[in-house]
């Protein structure tokens, strides 16, 4: 169970990441015993050590066993996965990934949306046109970067305005 319970850690910093940096306020800990037995059992592998991880730790330990036992084979299959791609990272890449994702969780709700927009679109294209892309924004130049990121933002929203229907036709007599 300690793999196990290393991958909720992990799905709980990549799935569950709106609550990293989103409050930053100290968060009280659970004692072992507050934890349901299923939470138990998903944890095992930590109860040693249980009283000495931080309190913070501890409630995103029990959150994110929880959501463990709410998630079909497919979705924890999926976090299994971003836990493997997390562990590969090196220190600096997790450190890049956190400021990042501090900095997306500032941003205005409509920045937020455009951002979620855009990487909906780049997911959408082929791994041919995905390539293209990540080729031609690697030639560039810093500045370049930069005036590109500004021409997206000033862009109309993605979003299709309502239209009126069109006027109907007379026709004559």
């Amino acid at each position: 169970m300690n793999k196990l319970a290393w991958i909720l850690v992990a799905w709980f910093a990549l799935g569950a990441a709106p609550a990293l940096g989103a409050d930053t306020a100290p968060k009280p800990g659970v004692a072992w015993e507050e934890l349901d037995e299923s939470q138990q059992e998903i944890l095992a592998g930590q109860k040693d050590a249980w009283n000495t991880l931080p309190p913070g730790r501890q409630q995103a330990m029990a959150e994110g066993a929880e959501r463990w036992l709410t998630m079909d084979s497919a979705q924890r299959a999926n976090a299994q996965e971003r836990w493997k791609k997390w562990r590969k990272l090196s220190p600096e890449q997790r450190k890049r990934l956190r400021e990042r994702w501090r900095r997306f969780q500032q941003l205005p709700p409509e920045q937020k949306d455009a951002l979620r927009d855009s990487f909906r679109r780049y997911q959408s294209l082929s791994e041919e046109q995905r390539r293209a892309l990540r080729e031609r924004w690697q030639q560039m130049t810093p500045a370049e970067r930069q005036r590109a990121i500004q021409r997206r933002q000033q862009r109309a929203p993605t979003r299709p305005a309502p239209t009126a229907p069109p006027p109907a036709r007379r026709t004559p007599g």
